[in-house]
C-alpha cells in the first residue's frame, strides 16, 4: 500500500535521504528525444539552478546529485538544528523568497502595530513555515512543480511531467551514505554516457572536481567548505555531524574514481593501497564494493544500512519488513551497506 512520504522520513534515525524523480513514461524530457530528435538538455540546467536556489532557502543541503535525461537523483541532508536556530524574521524572509506573503505577516514586516492575537498568529504561521523549510516533501514539491510548469509551457501542453511521486530512501549510516553518493555520482558512467566521473556533466562529483581547479585549485579546506552550494566534506572525525559529510573529500574522489574503473573493467581493477583504510574503517569488502554500487538500485528501496539499522528503521515506521533486509540477512560477515 502506498504510504505518505512523511511516514518514510524519520530524522531520529537519519538526516540523510536519497530521492529520485522520473519523467513521465520515463521519456527523455530532459535530454535528446529519440522520436523528434529535439534536445531538452537545457532543462537539466533548470533543475540544477532550482536545486541550488532551494538549498539556499531551506535548511536542507545537497550532498550529491546526478541529472539524467529521463530522471534525476539527489542526496539531501535535513538540518533540523539549523532551522530551529532561525529567528522569526529569518524564517519569514526565507519563506517569502519562494511564496507569496500573507497580509498579516506583511503588516508585521512593515512594522505596523498588531494586537496580541495577531502577533501570536504571526508566530504560529512562522513556526509552520519553519517546519516546512526542513521538510523533505516540501523541498521536492518546490523542486518538481516549477520545472513541470516551465517544461509544459515550453512544449505548449498540459499534463504530468514527472512520473507520479518522487521516491525517497533513508541512508541509515556512513556506509549507506558513501555507497549512495558513489552510486549517484557514477550514474552517467554506469549508463555508458561518460568514461570517468570527472567527465560526467550535471553531477555533483563533476562540480566538486571543477572546484578544485586544474592543479588542485583552492586549498582542500576551501573546496570542502561548500563548493557551488553543495554540502562540504568534514573529514572522517567530524563532530558534530552537522559540520559536513563525514569523509575526507580527496578520499571520496579517489574511491569514486576507482569504483568507476572497477565497474567498467568488470570488477577486475585492483584496489589502490591508499583506499584500504577507507574500506577497513567502514568494514567494507573491496571485492564486493563495485558490485554493490553497480546493482545498488535493484537491492534497496526505502532504506539502506546494516541489518540492525534497517530492522530498527522498519520498526519505527511500524513495519516488519523492508526491501533489502533479506539481502542483508543472507550476506555473511559485516553488512556494510
Amino acid at each position: 500500500m502506498t504510504r505518505a512520504r512523511r511516514e518514510l522520513v524519520d530524522l531520529e534515525s537519519t538526516p540523510y535521504y536519497h530521492c529520485i524523480s522520473r519523467c513521465v513514461r520515463r521519456a527523455f524530457l530532459c535530454g535528446e528525444d529519440r522520436l523528434s530528435g529535439r534536445s531538452y538538455d537545457h532543462r537539466k540546467q533548470w533543475i540544477l539552478d532550482r536545486l541550488k536556489t532551494l538549498a539556499s532557502v531551506f535548511a536542507i543541503d545537497v550532498c550529491a546529485y546526478a541529472l539524467m535525461s529521463n530522471h534525476y537523483h539527489v542526496v539531501l541532508y535535513l538540518d533540523r538544528e539549523r532551522a530551529a536556530g532561525w529567528s522569526l524574521d529569518e524564517v519569514i524572509d526565507r519563506w517569502y523568497q519562494l511564496f507569496r506573503g500573507q497580509l498579516l505577516v506583511d503588516r508585521y514586516r512593515a512594522g505596523k502595530p498588531l494586537t496580541g492575537a495577531e502577533s501570536q498568529a504571526v508566530r504560529k504561521l512562522a513556526e509552520t513555515w519553519r517546519a516546512r523549510l526542513v521538510d523533505l516533501g516540501w523541498f521536492m514539491r518546490c523542486l518538481n512543480e516549477p520545472i513541470a510548469r516551465q517544461a509544459n509551457a515550453e512544449d505548449s501542453c498540459k499534463g504530468r511531467f514527472w512520473e507520479g511521486r518522487y521516491t525517497s530512501q533513508a541512508l541509515l549510516d556512513e556506509q549507506a551514505l558513501l555507497a549512495c553518493m558513489s552510486y549517484v555520482d557514477l550514474n552517467p558512467v554506469r549508463a555508458g554516457l561518460a568514461e570517468t566521473a570527472e567527465e560526467a556533466g550535471f553531477t555533483s562529483i563533476h562540480e566538486r572536481i571543477r572546484a578544485l581547479g586544474p592543479n588542485g585549485g583552492p586549498s582542500q579546506a576551501q573546496a570542502n567548505a561548500n563548493p557551488g552550494g553543495l554540502r562540504g566534506f568534514a573529514g572522517e572525525q567530524a563532530e558534530p555531524a552537522s559540520e559536513g559529510i563525514p569523509f575526507p573529500l580527496m578520499d571520496y574522489l579517489a574511491l569514486v574514481d576507482w569504483t568507476g574503473r572497477a565497474i567498467r573493467q568488470d570488477n577486475k581493477a585492483s584496489v589502490p593501497a591508499h583506499l584500504a583504510p577507507i574500506f577497513d574503517r567502514l568494514a567494507i569488502d573491496p571485492d564486493q564494493w563495485p558490485s554493490q554500487i553497480e546493482h545498488y538500485g535493484q537491492r534497496y528501496r526505502r532504506a539502506v544500512g546494516t541489518l540492525d539499522r534497517m530492522s530498527a528503521f522498519a520498526a519505527r515506521l511500524g513495519r516488519r519488513w523492508l526491501w533489502g533486509i533479506a539481502a542483508q540477512n543472507r550476506r555473511p560477515g559485516p553488512q556494510p551497506i
